[in-house]
């Protein structure tokens, strides 16, 4: 028998769960997968998902790993999580849920009373800030929890992001990586950790210390697996659970993007652009970069909010056509959209698309929203899909001279991971509008090969990140810029997308004075 040794990595994300099975060279060896239903709304605006139900799921995806391969479970020396981020949940001293979890797609607001006090207000005030400060707290889901269900506050143990409440459902420990705290929470980016006593932002929401997990660094031990787990999971007990972080920060890692020089760019729910730092580096002043999944790194994130849910809306909006075709041909209607793309040139005949689905806070402002321009009559629902192509890809290479004249480091590769890379016509239209060439990772889980790459180091199975990056990730197929394509982009981007903003802003704001909308 082979004692060839296997990496779990479980990553629970906005659409599914996934338990995945890969070996120290960052194979995809099996895999288990379930779909989710992402969230439930019993209000316009909210998300929320029963936390149990992601448990259930879990537990599902992996009986269909074990069910898709005869790996010998004894040659799993790991387990990793990482987990959609933002998406919290309320516990009790057990660790039962005390109400639904509120997602990161979650639209509810509190509200604001009073001001920061002491030295923190002044500067606040100094600074011309107070807005940004109150947007957090308005933004906050503890503040609205607190504020519309007191009891369910008075009654929390905990404060848990996902990863946090699935890592205790896996050990029985209060514990979370430092790579998955994203969210509005008091924590200090910087010194990533939570926030020291003085800080404003526990004057900014009712969480205390003591509701707070442990925080582990990626790649540390974080517990092992109980009997209780091992017998929902048939993951073998006492395997250790090994930190890894979010899965945006996971992709970083599992598509190789370790210089700073190289960008990933994630196309998945929400759109990112990353770079990982060992300097903390604020691409957009007073909006912090996030913990990577290397211990005291940061990723230097440009994010569009919605990004390719895009797709999933131009999917039940525009897409009945492929939907039926998919549902006959036994694929998913996304693998159809392609033809679209392609039946269209670039520049989508001058319909221009700026993705501004949800508001920003600074760059875009809390006003932001999105705009199609250039419509004729030659325009079709192809011209319109592709526009949302090209316009989440002008909006991060935006980002990506955002984060190149911070940094002063020029990005010269692009690896481009999540549900979107797997669409040629994708990663075709990126390398034409950023000039650059656009590397696919060798493998799709590139969040999963992330986790499990955390888990080797942690393990010991390789000796350091470096050493486990260069084993076990890798470019597959790389697309290289047209010419021609690239030469039309330029133009618009610079001509028109770039100024889009500025002129249509005044015009937001008036939108949001009459209307309400965005509150």
């Amino acid at each position: 028998m082979s004692d060839k040794p296997y990496l779990l990595a479980i990553d629970n994300g906005t659409q599914s769960v996934r338990a995945l099975l890969f070996d120290l060279e960052g194979n995809l060896v099996a895999k288990g997968k379930v779909e989710l239903d992402p969230y439930f709304s019993t209000h316009p605006g909210w998300a929320e998902q029963d936390p149990e139900y992601y448990w259930h799921s879990l537990g599902e995806a992996c009986q269909k790993l074990w069910d898709s391969t005869a790996i010998d479970r004894n040659q799993i020396r790991g387990v990793s999580l990482t987990t959609q981020r933002g998406s919290l949940i309320n516990v009790d001293a057990t660790g039962k849920p005390l109400r639904p979890a509120m997602l990161w797609l979650d639209q509810r607001r509190a509200e604001v009373h009073g001001k920061i006090k002491g030295p923190w207000g002044w500067l606040f005030k100094l600074l011309r800030i107070s807005t940004i400060i109150d947007h957090f707290r308005a933004q906050a889901e503890a503040n609205w929890i607190a504020q519309n269900q007191p009891e369910v506050w008075a009654a929390t143990h905990k404060f848990l992001l996902l990863s946090g409440f699935l890592t205790h459902r896996l050990t029985g420990r209060f514990a979370d990586s430092v790579g998955s705290c994203v969210g509005y929470l008091p924590f200090d980016y910087k010194r990533l950790h939570w926030a020291k006593p003085s800080d404003w932002k526990w004057q900014a929401m009712p969480i205390k210390a003591s509701m707070l997990p442990e925080l582990v660094k990626p790649g540390q031990q974080i517990g092992e697996i109980s009997a209780e787990a091992s017998r929902h999971t048939g993951i073998p007990q006492g395997l250790p659970l090994i930190a890894a972080a979010s899965d945006k920060a996971c992709e970083v890692i599992g598509s190789g993007a370790i210089e700073p020089n190289i960008a990933c760019l994630s196309y998945g729910t929400t759109a990112t652009i990353n770079t990982t730092r060992r300097r903390y580096l604020e691409t957009i002043p007073m909006i912090p970069p996030y913990p990577a999944a290397i211990p005291d790194h940061y990723n230097t994130e440009v994010m569009i909010f919605r990004g390719f849910w895009m797709v999933s809306w131009f999917k039940e909006q525009f897409g009945y056509a492929e939907r039926q075709r998919g549902q006959e041909l036994g694929v998913a209607a996304e693998s159809l959209f392609d033809e679209l793309v392609d039946s269209v040139p670039a520049g989508s005949m001058g319909l221009m698309l700026q993705p501004y689905w949800s508001p920003g806070i600074r760059e875009p402002g809390l006003e932001a929203k999105g705009a199609i321009i250039g419509f004729g009559d030659v325009h079709t629902r192809a011209h319109l899909y592709r526009a949302i192509l090209e316009g989440l890809a002008y909006a991060l290479r935006e980002g990506k001279e955002k984060i190149e004249k911070r940094s002063r480091t020029p990005i010269i590769r692009l690896r481009v991971s999540g549900g979107g890379s797997q669409s040629d016509a994708a990663m075709q239209l990126t390398a034409d509008i950023f000039g650059l060439p656009a590397e696919r990772p060798h493998v799709y889980e590139t969040s999963g090969l992330g986790a499990a790459i955390d888990c080797a180091v942690g393990l010991g199975l390789h000796a350091d990140f470096k050493t486990a990056i260069a084993a076990m990730t890798r470019v597959g197929r790389v697309f290289e810029p047209n010419p021609d394509s690239q030469a039309v982009y330029q133009q618009l981007y610079l001509e028109v997308y770039q100024p889009m903003y500025a002129r249509l802003q005044p015009l937001y704001q008036s939108i949001r004075r009459i209307t309400g909308y965005p509150e």
